[in-house]
């Protein structure tokens, strides 16, 4: 679903991606850990086709990027820092908005099954800027996978989120991938990510320094095995 072949990014004179490669198949749940400034956040980036990538090979679901970026953007979810949700309109006004955009049929149900998915059917009509930080990240997820997309793209999601609010977006997550799709997921929380993933990516200076799939992972050593893959 996901193919990238020697992907560089420059900033300026500053490389952050060196020549990195990955590859994620159909219905996978990959999350990337690393280091702050290895990369992770500009590879979602690119993946996304909110950037482009300054060398190398990028394909999801068959399309090249940047060539085929409108095809691509029809298949992704995209979760980012930003919410970008309405204050000012309820819940179900904002999916109905973006259901507008990607011109769905059966709006009305479809808004509702993905607020159910969530949990905030009961505040389907309440405005957003009265959500707490959780309720707004699960509406924002509500919002990615409202398309039904093929590629779930998600940097960091559970920044600013209570434990409760942690592990109701868990269960969303859990959910979407269970349906066959396809996740890549940035975290800085190694256990959060070995619960979550089918397989665990370590960026480290600007490429994937290890892959460990979830039959391999050993929870009590994955710190370990971190700091021995991110200091080689």
């Amino acid at each position: 679903m996901i193919s990238v072949r020697q992907l560089v990014k420059n900033f300026g004179l500053k490389p952050v991606l060196r020549g990195l490669d990955l590859t994620v198949a159909e219905g996978e749940f990959v999350a990337l850990v690393g280091p702050n400034g290895a990369g992770k956040t500009t590879l979602l980036r690119i993946l996304a086709t909110l950037s482009r990538a300054s060398l190398g090979q990028v394909h999801i679901a068959g399309f090249e990027l940047p060539a085929h970026a409108a095809e691509v953007r029809r298949r992704l979810g995209v979760v980012s820092h930003q919410p970008l949700l309405y204050g000012d309109l309820t819940a179900e006004e904002n999916l109905r908005f973006y259901a507008r955009l990607y011109d769905l049929s059966g709006v009305e149900g479809r808004v509702t099954e993905v607020l159910e998915l969530v949990g905030l059917a009961a505040r389907r009509r309440d405005l957003v800027r009265q959500f707490s930080r959780g309720m707004q990240q699960r509406l924002t997820i509500a919002r990615a996978i409202l398309h039904d997309p093929e590629v779930l793209l998600l940097d960091e999601p559970h920044t600013g989120l209570d434990q409760d609010a942690s592990a109701m977006l868990d269960d969303a997550l859990r959910q979407v991938a269970a349906r066959g799709r396809t996740v890549v997921m940035t975290s800085h929380d190694l256990n959060r990510a070995a619960d979550l993933a089918s397989r665990i990516d370590i960026l480290s200076r600007g490429r994937i320094a290890g892959s460990l799939p979830k039959a391999e992972i050993d929870l009590a050593r994955l710190p370990e095995i971190y700091r021995a893959v991110t200091h080689a």
